[in-house]
């Protein structure tokens, strides 16, 4: 049976936090009592939603999110960050370090508490805020920190005993896979010295060397990267990306993506289109993934586990990508600097659904029944007209909520559900029905200036949109997809052809001319040979510059203005074709004439 509708959001801001019902009802809930403090700025669900924890400035909650009955409080009140583990066995809370006045190491700022029983199992000290958390696999046997460039393991919760450890040069940052065991670890090693950057796979424990390792892909060009798991566990995509593009081509830098699977391949996806990498997202069948790349307008590319292009949506304003939880549904979308326009699209037929445009937002959200959507504005990223909507993905708007102009939210989370709960329905086209208007904007017309007011509009495009494309091979040929390379080298070719058939062109109608011009013996020009082939040659040459001379002639007689070197040169160019002719050819002065 298909679960109560989720309370869908849980929304902390400057007039308190509060929680709304899902679809369709979107009114406040009235299990969850609202907190009116105006410093709620740190929450969490935990992973299966049944489990909620926040920080009000005064001491931090658990609630169980159905009976709203608190479990757990906690007297913390300076913490800025929370975190559920997968089985919620665990909270772990972070708040900012700050050392002793007398210099040496402050208190520690990274606790983790046992949510049964409210004791706090291990204290550690975090100066950074950048991955503070630590990492657990999802059935809670391991549990990794990185500390001082290397990775601590810890085993079933134990946070006294040190497990294992992954040491390499320095680690700069990990990532564990999810889904069942074994567990798998990917590591990242920046380049020092000359030497390339490097991401390497390993099964956990076995960390015995480089010979150990599942795969191993190095590469220069990197300062930071991400790396993302599919859902599967069977290969990771890493973004390489540079602080400065030392080409000057981007101000953002440089990027790559690299392909690493762990039975042992690697490759760099090629992309057709140069310029940043705005984001790369796994499809959750684990079998795809979609990149959104390419200066403005950007292109968007599904590729395959080959790394070979799927589908091509061609290019847009946007710059995110976002699949739906049982992945048959794809939103691409342009956020930020960008209007935020939205392109909905069907994954298995790749049709286009809606094309929705939240403008000023700032977060997107799929809800966990795979038919909603949520876009918000919030602070500090926008400070004005925050609020959020609540969409259904064929582009109708189910619920608005604005916050009064005095006021700020910070922040809007869905409350999450395990794989399985909500089952696939099927793809819908038509718009659902809304009470609310329709979000589409009017179409923001160009200033024209009175003096064209009255005529007729003339369209300017900067640019020309590229269509979408399969990119899949036909059913019943074997060709496949076409590299970069193999891309350009076919474009190569192709204008070689156009060009021969050009020139083909050309001498046809040449031929045609001259034998038009045989036809007609009173416009005839008598060909003129002197027997001797190297003669003939120079005439030919002659004539080439005698034509020349002929069109400066032509232009001048049109009205153009020629310049005065190109006066002077046909004169001396006139003056050495006769100095030519008579001098060298030994030409009769009348042949000259007759060229």
């Amino acid at each position: 049976p298909c679960p109560r509708a989720p309370l869908a959001l849980a929304a902390p801001g400057s007039e308190g936090l509060f929680m709304v019902n899902g679809p369709p009802s979107f009114t406040e809930s009235a299990v969850f009592q609202r907190d009116s403090g105006r410093n709620c700025k740190a929450v969490a669900f935990s992973k299966d939603g049944s489990l909620f924890a926040w920080c009000n400035g005064e001491k931090v909650n658990i609630v169980n999110v159905t009976s709203a009955g608190l479990l757990r409080s906690f007297d913390l009140p300076k913490v800025v960050c929370l975190e559920f583990s997968p089985k919620n066995n665990i909270l772990a809370t972070w708040q900012a370090y700050s050392a002793a006045k007398d210099g040496t190491a402050g208190a520690p700022n990274l606790q983790l508490y046992d949510v049964k029983t409210g004791k706090c199992l291990k204290s550690f000290i975090q100066k950074k805020m950048q991955n503070w958390c630590p990492c657990w696999a999802d059935d809670e046997s391991i549990c990794a920190r990185n500390v001082n460039n290397e990775v601590h393991f810890f085993e079933n919760n134990n946070f006294n005993t040190i497990a294992n450890k992954l040491h390499l040069q320095k680690v700069n940052d990990f990532v564990l896979s999810p889904g069942a065991q074994p567990t798998k670890v990917a590591v990242y090693v920046p380049g020092s010295k000359g030497a390339p950057s490097f991401v390497r796979l390993y099964q956990y424990p076995n960390f015995g060397g480089p010979q150990s390792a599942l795969a191993n892909k190095s590469f220069f060009k990197a300062d930071k990267v991400t790396m993302l798991w599919n859902k599967k566990a069977t290969a990771v995509l890493v973004i390489a990306s540079t602080d400065v593009d030392k080409t000057g081509a981007s101000y953002y830098g440089e990027q790559t993506l690299h392909y690493i699977a762990t039975n042992g391949e690697s490759a760099i996806v090629q992309l057709p289109k140069n310029g940043p990498i705005y984001d790369v997202v796994w499809n959750p069948n684990s079998v795809e993934f979609c990149a959104v790349y390419g200066f403005m307008p950007a292109k968007a590319t599904v590729f395959n586990l080959k790394c070979d292009p799927v589908f091509d949506f061609g290019t847009g304003p946007r710059n995110a990508a976002y699949y739906s939880p049982h992945g048959h549904i794809l939103v691409l979308a342009g956020f930020g600097n960008l209007r935020g326009q939205m392109e909905v699209w069907d994954v298995k037929n790749y049709k286009l659904i809606s094309k929705p445009v939240a403008s000023d937002s700032t977060y997107f959200a799929w809800c966990p029944d795979g038919e909603h959507i949520v876009t918000a504005t919030c602070a500090p990223r926008l400070r004005v007209s925050n609020g959020y909507k609540i969409w259904h993905y064929t582009g109708s708007v189910l619920h608005n909520y604005e916050v009064p102009s005095n006021e700020e939210m910070w922040q809007v989370s869905w409350q999450p559900f395990l794989d399985g709960v909500f089952p696939v329905k099927a793809v819908k086209y038509q718009a659902v029905p809304s009470e609310l208007p329709s979000a589409e904007p009017k179409p923001a017309q160009a200033y024209r200036p009175p003096a064209l007011r009255n005529k007729p509009v003339t369209s300017s495009k900067l640019h020309e949109d590229e269509p979408p494309q399969n990119m899949k091979p036909q059913s019943g040929s074997s060709e496949k997809p076409l590299s970069k390379t193999a891309l350009k080298n076919q474009k190569k070719h192709e204008a070689k052809k156009a060009a021969k058939q050009e020139a083909k062109a050309d001498c046809s109608q040449e031929s045609t001319q001259s034998s038009a011009s045989q036809n007609t013996p009173r416009s005839a020009v008598p060909v003129v040979t002197s027997g001797d082939p190297e003669i003939d040659k120079k005439i030919k040459n002659l004539k080439k510059k005698l034509k020349a001379i002929e069109q400066l002639k032509e232009q001048a007689a049109a009205g153009k203005q020629l310049e005065k070197n190109q006066v002077l040169l046909r004169f001396v160019q006139f003056t050495c074709v006769l100095c030519q002719g008579l001098q060298d050819l030994k030409i009769p002065l009348y042949i000259l004439f007759c060229l």
